[in-house]
Protein backbone atom coordinates (compact mmCIF):
# COMPACT_ATOMS: atom_id res chain seq x y z
CA UNK A 1 0.00 0.00 0.00
CA UNK A 2 1.34 3.22 -0.97
CA UNK A 3 2.41 5.61 1.78
CA UNK A 4 0.21 8.48 2.64
CA UNK A 5 3.60 10.82 3.14
CA UNK A 6 4.83 10.49 -0.25
CA UNK A 7 3.60 10.31 -4.18
CA UNK A 8 5.60 8.18 -5.98
CA UNK A 9 6.37 9.62 -9.74
CA UNK A 10 9.16 7.54 -11.24
CA UNK A 11 12.16 9.13 -12.98
CA UNK A 12 10.13 12.50 -12.90
CA UNK A 13 11.78 14.53 -10.05
CA UNK A 14 9.51 16.62 -8.08
CA UNK A 15 10.63 19.59 -5.74
CA UNK A 16 9.49 19.38 -1.62
CA UNK A 17 7.35 22.31 0.02
CA UNK A 18 9.62 24.04 2.75
CA UNK A 19 7.21 25.36 5.45
CA UNK A 20 8.42 29.09 5.52
CA UNK A 21 9.81 29.55 1.17
CA UNK A 22 7.11 28.80 -1.96
CA UNK A 23 7.82 25.61 -3.69
CA UNK A 24 10.71 25.88 -6.23
CA UNK A 25 10.69 24.65 -10.17
CA UNK A 26 11.12 21.00 -11.25
CA UNK A 27 14.46 20.28 -12.62
CA UNK A 28 16.23 17.73 -15.07
CA UNK A 29 14.80 14.19 -14.31
CA UNK A 30 18.03 12.20 -12.70
CA UNK A 31 18.00 8.20 -12.43
CA UNK A 32 17.52 7.08 -9.01
CA UNK A 33 21.23 6.38 -7.19
CA UNK A 34 22.25 4.49 -4.82
CA UNK A 35 22.93 6.48 -1.23
CA UNK A 36 25.14 6.44 1.13
CA UNK A 37 25.37 8.59 3.94
CA UNK A 38 28.63 8.53 6.27
CA UNK A 39 27.85 10.56 9.50
CA UNK A 40 30.92 10.76 11.92
CA UNK A 41 30.27 11.58 15.76
CA UNK A 42 31.45 14.71 17.36
CA UNK A 43 34.10 15.66 14.51
CA UNK A 44 35.22 18.87 14.44
CA UNK A 45 34.93 21.55 11.61
CA UNK A 46 38.34 21.69 11.54
CA UNK A 47 39.08 18.22 12.34
CA UNK A 48 40.03 16.76 8.37
CA UNK A 49 42.76 17.89 6.17
CA UNK A 50 40.53 19.92 3.23
CA UNK A 51 39.40 21.64 6.16
CA UNK A 52 42.49 22.89 7.54
CA UNK A 53 43.60 20.36 9.58
CA UNK A 54 47.60 20.61 9.52
CA UNK A 55 48.18 17.30 12.19
CA UNK A 56 45.65 14.65 11.82
CA UNK A 57 46.49 12.69 8.44
CA UNK A 58 43.30 12.62 6.07
CA UNK A 59 44.41 12.01 2.41
CA UNK A 60 40.95 9.60 1.47
CA UNK A 61 38.21 12.13 3.22
CA UNK A 62 40.78 14.70 1.09
CA UNK A 63 40.46 12.92 -2.19
CA UNK A 64 36.88 12.60 -1.76
CA UNK A 65 36.49 16.13 -1.12
CA UNK A 66 39.06 16.47 -4.50
CA UNK A 67 36.78 14.01 -6.57
CA UNK A 68 33.29 15.90 -5.41
CA UNK A 69 31.76 18.89 -3.94
CA UNK A 70 33.27 20.36 -0.42
CA UNK A 71 30.06 22.88 1.07
CA UNK A 72 31.94 25.04 3.37
CA UNK A 73 28.62 26.70 5.42
CA UNK A 74 27.00 23.57 5.99
CA UNK A 75 25.36 23.12 9.07
CA UNK A 76 24.16 20.34 12.20
CA UNK A 77 20.31 19.89 13.36
CA UNK A 78 21.99 19.92 16.72
CA UNK A 79 24.80 20.54 19.00
CA UNK A 80 24.37 17.33 20.36
CA UNK A 81 23.66 13.87 19.27
CA UNK A 82 20.26 12.85 19.81
CA UNK A 83 18.19 16.19 18.26
CA UNK A 84 20.61 16.45 15.48
CA UNK A 85 19.63 12.56 14.18
CA UNK A 86 16.46 13.73 14.31
CA UNK A 87 16.61 16.76 12.52
CA UNK A 88 18.75 14.64 10.28
CA UNK A 89 16.00 11.92 9.73
CA UNK A 90 12.92 13.92 9.68
CA UNK A 91 13.54 16.89 7.46
CA UNK A 92 12.64 19.16 10.57
CA UNK A 93 14.83 21.91 12.48
CA UNK A 94 14.77 22.11 16.11
CA UNK A 95 12.15 24.47 16.74
CA UNK A 96 9.40 21.82 16.20
CA UNK A 97 11.49 18.36 15.54
CA UNK A 98 10.10 15.75 17.69
CA UNK A 99 13.86 14.97 19.39
CA UNK A 100 15.12 17.49 20.35
CA UNK A 101 17.68 16.85 23.31
CA UNK A 102 19.36 14.19 24.47
CA UNK A 103 16.50 13.02 26.57
CA UNK A 104 13.47 11.90 26.14
CA UNK A 105 14.81 11.01 22.63
CA UNK A 106 12.42 8.35 21.13
CA UNK A 107 10.90 9.39 17.68
CA UNK A 108 7.48 8.37 17.50
CA UNK A 109 5.67 5.89 15.31
CA UNK A 110 3.85 8.65 12.75
CA UNK A 111 7.01 10.76 12.55
CA UNK A 112 8.39 10.62 8.96
CA UNK A 113 11.75 9.74 7.82
CA UNK A 114 14.23 9.61 4.98
CA UNK A 115 14.00 5.81 5.38
CA UNK A 116 10.96 5.59 5.48
CA UNK A 117 10.31 7.64 2.42
CA UNK A 118 13.13 5.40 0.82
CA UNK A 119 11.56 2.12 1.64
CA UNK A 120 7.91 3.05 0.33
CA UNK A 121 9.75 4.75 -2.87
CA UNK A 122 11.66 0.90 -3.08
CA UNK A 123 14.77 1.28 -2.17
CA UNK A 124 16.69 -1.31 0.17
CA UNK A 125 17.78 0.72 3.41
CA UNK A 126 20.21 -0.15 5.77
CA UNK A 127 21.25 1.22 9.30
CA UNK A 128 24.85 0.59 10.53
CA UNK A 129 26.58 2.27 13.56
CA UNK A 130 25.14 4.74 16.44
CA UNK A 131 21.20 4.97 16.04
CA UNK A 132 20.14 6.54 19.41
CA UNK A 133 16.16 7.36 18.63
CA UNK A 134 14.78 4.46 20.00
CA UNK A 135 15.24 0.99 21.66
CA UNK A 136 14.29 -2.90 20.80
CA UNK A 137 10.50 -2.49 21.11
CA UNK A 138 9.45 1.28 21.19
CA UNK A 139 8.05 3.43 18.56
CA UNK A 140 11.55 4.72 17.73
CA UNK A 141 13.46 1.19 16.67
CA UNK A 142 15.03 1.50 13.41
CA UNK A 143 12.51 -1.21 11.61
CA UNK A 144 10.14 1.12 12.22
CA UNK A 145 11.37 3.77 10.77
CA UNK A 146 12.46 2.33 7.08
CA UNK A 147 15.16 0.32 7.64
CA UNK A 148 14.82 -3.36 6.55
CA UNK A 149 18.14 -4.17 8.33
CA UNK A 150 20.52 -2.72 10.79
CA UNK A 151 23.11 -3.67 13.10
CA UNK A 152 24.78 -1.38 15.83
CA UNK A 153 24.38 0.68 19.12
CA UNK A 154 20.39 1.75 19.56
CA UNK A 155 21.25 3.44 23.36
CA UNK A 156 23.34 6.33 22.49
CA UNK A 157 24.94 6.01 26.06
CA UNK A 158 26.20 2.46 25.40
CA UNK A 159 27.67 3.62 22.27
CA UNK A 160 30.35 5.32 24.25
CA UNK A 161 31.88 2.23 24.81
CA UNK A 162 33.72 1.13 21.82
CA UNK A 163 34.15 -2.28 23.10
CA UNK A 164 30.59 -3.60 24.63
CA UNK A 165 29.99 -6.86 25.57
CA UNK A 166 26.65 -6.90 22.86
CA UNK A 167 25.55 -5.33 19.37
CA UNK A 168 22.10 -5.10 18.25
CA UNK A 169 20.79 -6.56 14.81
CA UNK A 170 17.58 -6.40 13.88
CA UNK A 171 16.42 -6.80 17.27
CA UNK A 172 18.35 -9.69 18.63
CA UNK A 173 21.35 -8.70 20.54
CA UNK A 174 24.62 -10.50 19.23
CA UNK A 175 27.12 -11.19 21.70
CA UNK A 176 30.56 -9.91 21.81
CA UNK A 177 34.00 -11.31 23.28
CA UNK A 178 34.81 -8.29 25.72
CA UNK A 179 34.00 -7.84 28.81
CA UNK A 180 32.69 -4.82 30.50
CA UNK A 181 32.38 -2.96 33.71
CA UNK A 182 29.05 -1.20 34.31
CA UNK A 183 28.99 2.20 35.59
CA UNK A 184 27.09 2.42 39.06
CA UNK A 185 25.90 6.61 39.52
CA UNK A 186 25.50 9.38 37.25
CA UNK A 187 23.49 9.56 33.91
CA UNK A 188 25.22 6.95 32.75
CA UNK A 189 24.41 4.63 35.42
CA UNK A 190 23.31 1.09 34.75
CA UNK A 191 23.94 1.90 30.89
CA UNK A 192 26.96 3.13 29.97
CA UNK A 193 30.29 1.03 30.11
CA UNK A 194 33.90 0.38 29.63
CA UNK A 195 35.81 -3.14 29.18
CA UNK A 196 38.29 -4.96 31.11
CA UNK A 197 39.03 -7.18 28.61
CA UNK A 198 38.94 -5.79 24.67
CA UNK A 199 38.65 -8.10 21.67
CA UNK A 200 36.30 -6.74 19.23
CA UNK A 201 36.07 -3.68 18.47
CA UNK A 202 32.66 -2.30 17.04
CA UNK A 203 34.05 0.28 14.56
CA UNK A 204 35.51 -2.54 12.55
CA UNK A 205 32.65 -4.37 12.81
CA UNK A 206 30.70 -1.77 11.41
CA UNK A 207 32.65 -1.30 8.28
CA UNK A 208 32.90 -5.04 7.88
CA UNK A 209 29.25 -4.82 7.83
CA UNK A 210 28.65 -1.70 5.32
CA UNK A 211 31.19 -3.94 3.08
CA UNK A 212 29.03 -7.13 3.32
CA UNK A 213 25.75 -5.22 2.49
CA UNK A 214 27.31 -3.15 -0.93
CA UNK A 215 28.58 -6.58 -2.00
CA UNK A 216 24.90 -8.10 -1.93
CA UNK A 217 23.17 -8.60 -4.54
CA UNK A 218 20.10 -6.68 -5.51
CA UNK A 219 17.70 -5.32 -8.52
CA UNK A 220 17.17 -2.29 -6.70
CA UNK A 221 18.88 1.19 -5.37
CA UNK A 222 19.88 0.88 -1.76
CA UNK A 223 20.02 3.76 1.01
CA UNK A 224 22.97 2.68 3.13
CA UNK A 225 23.10 5.36 6.40
CA UNK A 226 26.62 4.71 8.40
CA UNK A 227 26.38 6.64 11.89
CA UNK A 228 29.67 5.85 12.73
CA UNK A 229 30.60 6.63 16.77
CA UNK A 230 34.36 8.07 15.98
CA UNK A 231 35.54 10.04 17.73
CA UNK A 232 33.41 10.32 20.37
CA UNK A 233 35.18 9.49 23.22
CA UNK A 234 33.71 7.12 26.49
CA UNK A 235 33.10 9.48 28.66
CA UNK A 236 32.97 6.31 30.95
CA UNK A 237 36.42 4.97 30.05
CA UNK A 238 37.85 7.01 33.30
CA UNK A 239 36.07 3.67 34.54
CA UNK A 240 39.35 1.36 33.50
CA UNK A 241 41.67 3.86 31.60
CA UNK A 242 43.18 7.07 32.14
CA UNK A 243 41.41 8.50 29.05
CA UNK A 244 38.61 7.37 26.63
CA UNK A 245 39.31 7.68 23.77
CA UNK A 246 39.37 4.46 22.65
CA UNK A 247 41.38 2.89 19.27
CA UNK A 248 43.34 -0.24 18.76
CA UNK A 249 46.69 1.86 19.31
CA UNK A 250 47.86 5.13 18.51
CA UNK A 251 48.72 4.07 14.43
CA UNK A 252 51.21 6.32 13.02
CA UNK A 253 50.92 8.79 15.97
CA UNK A 254 52.85 6.48 18.25
CA UNK A 255 55.96 8.32 18.30
CA UNK A 256 55.22 11.60 18.39
CA UNK A 257 55.38 13.76 21.65
CA UNK A 258 51.53 14.49 22.03
CA UNK A 259 49.98 13.41 25.02
CA UNK A 260 48.18 10.13 24.97
CA UNK A 261 45.01 11.24 24.81
CA UNK A 262 45.88 13.46 21.71
CA UNK A 263 47.42 10.24 19.87
CA UNK A 264 44.39 8.70 20.27
CA UNK A 265 42.01 11.07 18.70
CA UNK A 266 44.77 11.21 16.11
CA UNK A 267 44.34 7.81 15.08
CA UNK A 268 41.03 7.73 15.74
CA UNK A 269 40.02 10.11 12.94
CA UNK A 270 42.48 8.57 10.93
CA UNK A 271 41.20 5.44 10.89
CA UNK A 272 37.81 6.70 10.25
CA UNK A 273 39.70 8.58 7.04
CA UNK A 274 41.27 5.28 6.18
CA UNK A 275 37.60 3.25 6.47
CA UNK A 276 35.53 6.10 4.18
CA UNK A 277 38.46 5.15 1.61
CA UNK A 278 37.60 1.60 1.88
CA UNK A 279 34.03 2.21 1.45
CA UNK A 280 34.63 4.06 -1.51
CA UNK A 281 37.06 1.49 -2.72
CA UNK A 282 34.03 -0.96 -2.29
CA UNK A 283 31.66 0.81 -5.08
CA UNK A 284 35.20 0.73 -7.49
CA UNK A 285 35.50 -2.83 -7.29
CA UNK A 286 31.84 -3.09 -7.83
CA UNK A 287 31.47 -0.46 -10.79
CA UNK A 288 29.04 1.33 -8.41
CA UNK A 289 30.66 4.61 -8.46
CA UNK A 290 28.52 6.27 -11.27
CA UNK A 291 25.50 5.70 -9.25
CA UNK A 292 26.07 5.94 -6.05
CA UNK A 293 26.11 9.53 -4.21
CA UNK A 294 28.34 9.22 -1.38
CA UNK A 295 27.92 11.92 1.65
CA UNK A 296 30.33 12.90 4.37
CA UNK A 297 29.87 14.48 7.15
CA UNK A 298 29.28 14.98 11.18
CA UNK A 299 26.59 15.57 13.78
CA UNK A 300 27.84 18.42 15.51
CA UNK A 301 31.17 20.13 16.84
CA UNK A 302 34.10 18.86 18.65
CA UNK A 303 34.21 17.73 22.51
CA UNK A 304 36.08 17.96 25.25
CA UNK A 305 35.31 14.53 26.77
CA UNK A 306 37.34 11.92 27.53
CA UNK A 307 40.24 13.73 28.19
CA UNK A 308 41.02 16.11 25.04
CA UNK A 309 40.97 19.19 24.21
CA UNK A 310 39.64 20.52 20.83
CA UNK A 311 42.26 23.18 20.66
CA UNK A 312 45.35 20.72 20.44
CA UNK A 313 44.17 20.24 17.22
CA UNK A 314 42.45 23.24 16.51
CA UNK A 315 39.38 20.91 15.88
CA UNK A 316 37.16 23.95 15.17
CA UNK A 317 39.48 25.62 12.88
CA UNK A 318 38.87 29.39 12.66
CA UNK A 319 35.36 29.17 14.52
CA UNK A 320 34.15 30.09 18.14
CA UNK A 321 33.09 27.49 20.10
CA UNK A 322 32.89 23.55 20.33
CA UNK A 323 29.92 20.92 21.07
CA UNK A 324 27.09 22.20 23.66
CA UNK A 325 27.70 25.75 21.83
CA UNK A 326 25.05 27.27 19.03
CA UNK A 327 28.30 29.07 18.29
CA UNK A 328 29.84 28.41 14.76
CA UNK A 329 32.10 25.45 16.11
CA UNK A 330 29.35 23.89 17.72
CA UNK A 331 26.95 23.36 14.92
CA UNK A 332 28.71 24.12 11.67
CA UNK A 333 30.47 20.95 10.06
CA UNK A 334 32.04 18.91 7.59
CA UNK A 335 30.42 17.83 4.15
CA UNK A 336 31.07 16.74 1.48
CA UNK A 337 29.35 14.73 -1.74
CA UNK A 338 30.75 12.80 -4.42
CA UNK A 339 29.36 11.24 -7.48
CA UNK A 340 31.12 10.35 -9.99
CA UNK A 341 30.06 11.44 -13.37
CA UNK A 342 27.48 13.91 -12.28
CA UNK A 343 28.95 16.09 -9.48
CA UNK A 344 31.83 17.87 -10.78
CA UNK A 345 35.07 16.87 -9.09
CA UNK A 346 37.20 19.46 -6.96
CA UNK A 347 34.32 22.14 -6.68
CA UNK A 348 33.13 23.99 -3.35
CA UNK A 349 29.98 25.84 -2.44
CA UNK A 350 29.24 28.15 0.24
CA UNK A 351 25.55 27.95 0.18
CA UNK A 352 24.39 28.12 3.74
CA UNK A 353 22.07 24.39 4.17
CA UNK A 354 21.65 21.52 6.92
CA UNK A 355 20.57 18.45 7.96
CA UNK A 356 17.08 19.27 7.27
CA UNK A 357 17.87 19.65 3.43
CA UNK A 358 18.40 15.56 3.44
CA UNK A 359 14.80 14.55 3.29
CA UNK A 360 13.81 16.53 0.47
CA UNK A 361 17.22 16.30 -1.28
CA UNK A 362 16.80 12.59 -1.18
CA UNK A 363 13.46 12.46 -2.13
CA UNK A 364 14.13 14.08 -5.34
CA UNK A 365 16.88 12.13 -6.23
CA UNK A 366 14.82 8.78 -5.48
CA UNK A 367 11.28 10.37 -7.56
CA UNK A 368 9.38 11.25 -5.00
CA UNK A 369 6.98 14.29 -3.71
CA UNK A 370 6.67 14.20 0.14
CA UNK A 371 3.08 15.61 0.60
CA UNK A 372 4.25 16.74 4.27
CA UNK A 373 5.77 19.92 5.47
CA UNK A 374 9.75 20.42 5.75
CA UNK A 375 11.76 22.92 6.96
CA UNK A 376 14.72 21.28 4.04
CA UNK A 377 15.00 22.69 0.80
CA UNK A 378 16.22 20.05 -2.09
CA UNK A 379 20.32 20.69 -2.44
CA UNK A 380 20.15 18.86 -5.72
CA UNK A 381 20.66 21.93 -8.02
CA UNK A 382 23.99 22.61 -6.39
CA UNK A 383 25.00 18.92 -6.41
CA UNK A 384 24.79 18.77 -9.90
CA UNK A 385 26.15 21.99 -11.08
CA UNK A 386 23.02 24.55 -11.17
CA UNK A 387 23.22 26.67 -8.91
CA UNK A 388 21.33 29.07 -10.86
CA UNK A 389 18.33 27.53 -9.83
CA UNK A 390 19.26 26.82 -6.10
CA UNK A 391 16.64 28.05 -4.19
CA UNK A 392 18.20 29.38 -0.44
CA UNK A 393 16.99 29.31 3.01
CA UNK A 394 15.40 32.45 4.33
CA UNK A 395 16.64 30.86 7.68
CA UNK A 396 18.15 28.22 9.22
CA UNK A 397 17.58 27.74 13.14
CA UNK A 398 18.35 25.57 15.95
CA UNK A 399 17.25 25.91 19.88
CA UNK A 400 19.56 23.69 22.58
CA UNK A 401 17.61 23.19 25.96
CA UNK A 402 20.15 21.96 28.56
CA UNK A 403 21.23 22.74 31.96
CA UNK A 404 22.83 26.49 31.42
CA UNK A 405 23.30 25.92 28.00
CA UNK A 406 20.03 27.05 27.03
CA UNK A 407 20.16 28.76 23.59
CA UNK A 408 18.42 29.85 20.58
CA UNK A 409 20.25 31.03 17.26
CA UNK A 410 18.86 31.83 13.50
CA UNK A 411 21.13 32.37 10.01
CA UNK A 412 19.63 34.38 7.94
CA UNK A 413 21.96 35.19 4.97
CA UNK A 414 25.53 36.47 5.94
CA UNK A 415 23.72 37.25 9.45
CA UNK A 416 23.33 35.26 12.67
CA UNK A 417 21.68 35.96 15.60
CA UNK A 418 22.12 34.52 19.16
CA UNK A 419 19.63 34.25 22.36
CA UNK A 420 21.76 33.21 25.67
CA UNK A 421 18.89 32.57 28.11
CA UNK A 422 21.45 32.24 30.88
CA UNK A 423 22.31 35.84 30.72
CA UNK A 424 18.73 37.04 28.36
CA UNK A 425 21.67 38.46 25.78
CA UNK A 426 21.43 38.89 22.27
CA UNK A 427 24.26 38.84 19.94
CA UNK A 428 24.12 39.34 16.41
CA UNK A 429 27.57 38.46 13.78
CA UNK A 430 28.59 39.46 10.39
CA UNK A 431 29.55 35.69 9.29
CA UNK A 432 30.98 37.02 5.89
CA UNK A 433 33.46 39.15 8.19
CA UNK A 434 33.61 37.67 11.35
CA UNK A 435 33.40 33.83 10.96
CA UNK A 436 34.84 33.85 14.90
CA UNK A 437 31.99 35.28 16.25
CA UNK A 438 33.67 38.20 17.93
CA UNK A 439 31.80 42.27 17.38
CA UNK A 440 28.69 41.88 18.67
CA UNK A 441 26.71 44.37 16.46
CA UNK A 442 23.32 44.07 18.32
CA UNK A 443 23.39 47.63 19.23
CA UNK A 444 24.75 48.46 15.69
CA UNK A 445 21.66 47.22 13.55
CA UNK A 446 18.87 47.07 15.42
CA UNK A 447 16.29 46.81 12.16
CA UNK A 448 18.33 43.17 11.55
CA UNK A 449 17.93 41.94 15.10
CA UNK A 450 14.23 42.77 14.84
CA UNK A 451 13.82 41.15 11.56
CA UNK A 452 15.65 37.66 12.85
CA UNK A 453 14.05 37.82 16.48
CA UNK A 454 10.65 37.54 13.97
CA UNK A 455 12.26 34.43 12.34
CA UNK A 456 13.11 33.34 16.02
CA UNK A 457 9.87 33.39 17.17
CA UNK A 458 8.01 31.77 14.18
CA UNK A 459 10.57 29.25 14.20
CA UNK A 460 10.33 27.71 17.85
CA UNK A 461 7.15 25.86 19.06
CA UNK A 462 6.94 24.87 22.83
CA UNK A 463 7.36 21.47 23.42
CA UNK A 464 6.66 20.33 27.19
CA UNK A 465 9.92 17.74 27.04
CA UNK A 466 12.47 20.73 25.82
CA UNK A 467 11.26 24.17 27.57
CA UNK A 468 13.75 26.44 26.96
CA UNK A 469 14.62 28.33 30.35
CA UNK A 470 11.39 30.39 31.80
CA UNK A 471 9.44 29.25 29.16
CA UNK A 472 5.90 27.33 29.95
CA UNK A 473 3.23 25.78 28.03
CA UNK A 474 0.57 29.00 30.12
Amino acid sequence: MQAPWLVVVGLLVLSCKETNERPIKKIAAISRPNIIFILADDLGYGDVGCYGQQKIQTPEIDQMANEGLRFTDYYAGNTVCAPSRASLLTGLHQGHAPVRGNNNNVLGETDVTFSRMAQDAGYETALIGKWGLGEVGTSGEPNQHGFDHYFGYLNQVRAHNYYPDYLIRNGQKVPLSNKIVMATEGYAKGVGQAAVEKNDYSHDLFIQEALEFLEKPRDRPFLLYLPLTIPHANNEGHLVAEHGMEVPDSGIYGKTDWPEVEKSKAAMISLLDKDVGRILDKLNELELEQNTLVIFTSDNGPHREGGVDPEFFDSNGNLRGIKRDLYEGGIRVPFIARWKGTIAPGTTTGLPSAFWDMLPTFAELMGVEPVFATDGISLLPTLVGKAAEQRPHKYLYWEFAEGNHDAQAVRSGRYKLLHIHESDSWELYDLSNDLEERHNLVETFPEIVERLQGYMEEAHVYDADYPLEGESGN
